[in-house]
């Protein structure tokens, strides 16, 4: 019998031929770069690098972001951004990621969407040159955000058709935001019209009730999170009927305390139910995450033989907004695990 060390089912995991679909470029800064481009700017850090990511509350995590991205202030750094993520993505077995991110908070960019979806491409499309993993980006509105805000960036992007670009999306507090889905639902009709693929925060912060709207209301193609729709019976059989991913990422949810613990989590009860689930890690950097990571603690809490990975890595792959080209490779791939 052969009895795997840690280190060996990390890199098997690593090995396993999956997308990531749920990850902001918000979510993907490196503490010596942003350690890096404060002391070239002569900017002082917020503390000390080795406790950079130690927030003390949501107002200390929203000012960092402010922060981190009023640095990223040049071409030349968003690029190098998006390059360490395409970097991080390869490093942990990705073979194609959707990347959100919102417009919002970066203020140096204001006013400037094509240029900054221009200087994320450049960094992306260095890194898909170098061999690294190949990248659509989702841009997305604020929950907070008007009818005619919204109007105007999906008017946005339909102009620009940027091929980077693969999809609308929406994120913030839903809880503080309370029901988008109405005021949302002309431009995301809007969007879906104009070949954009949609994909939704729902379900995290608040009840299955945003998962319900994202779908009938929004015609989301993917759901973001989407974990309290184990709440509604009849939202389960919905998602599942309908065949509509949910891009879950477990350890955001418990370091954000939507559960205490994965025991508590319901992706395997939402998976057994036949609901499309992938895993994900949302903001890696910020959370300590990884990809394969995700993967070995859904499958230490949950008993996943190879079976089920494989078919979460499957999900993973035909929930993307990859080309049928790439997912064609993966699917290949993965057949061979």
């Amino acid at each position: 019998m052969t009895i795997r060390t840690t280190d060996d089912c990390l890199a098997r995991l690593r090995a396993l031929p999956k997308a990531e679909v749920h990850l902001h470029l918000e979510g993907c800064f490196d503490p010596a770069l942003l350690e890096q481009w404060a002391r070239r700017q002569g900017v002082a850090m917020p503390r000390p690098r080795e406790r950079l990511l130690q927030f003390g509350g949501l107002a200390d995590f929203l000012h960092f972001l402010d922060w981190a991205c009023g640095l990223a202030d040049t071409p030349e750094r968003l690029a190098e951004l998006a390059y360490d993520t395409s970097r991080r993505l390869a490093a942990s077995g990705a073979g194609y990621a959707d990347v959100i991110f919102n417009p919002t908070h970066w203020k140096a960019w204001h006013g400037r969407l094509p240029e900054m979806i221009d200087a994320i491409d450049s960094g992306l499309a260095a890194a898909e040159h170098d061999g690294l993993t190949p990248v659509g980006l989702c841009v997305s509105l604020l929950r907070t955000q008007s009818t005619a805000q919204a109007t105007e960036l999906v008017d946005a992007l339909v102009a620009l058709r940027h091929p980077r670009v693969v999809a609308l999306s929406i994120d913030g507090n839903e809880a503080a935001a309370g029901r988008t889905g109405p005021r949302f639902a002309a431009a995301f009709a809007r969007a879906g019209a104009a070949g954009l693929k949609r994909t939704v925060h729902a379900g995290e912060s608040s009840g299955p009730d945003g998962v319900r709207d994202a779908v009938l209301q929004l015609g989301a193609d993917r759901i973001d999170h989407g974990v309290r729709a184990i709440e509604d019976p009849a939202l389960v059989a919905l998602l599942a009927e309908r065949g509509i991913p949910l891009g879950i990422c477990p350890t955001s949810n418990l370091t954000l305390g939507v559960y205490s613990s994965m025991a508590e989590h319901p992706i395997e009860r939402l998976r057994r139910a036949g609901v499309r689930v992938s895993i994900n890690t949302d903001d890696p950097a910020l959370l300590g995450a990884t990809l394969e990571g995700e993967y070995a603690l859904c499958q230490a809490a949950f008993g996943w033989g190879d079976d089920e990975l494989r078919a979460v890595a499957a999900t993973s792959i035909e929930a993307s907004f990859a080309s049928p080209a790439v997912k064609s490779r993966m699917r290949e791939a993965l057949s061979r695990w």
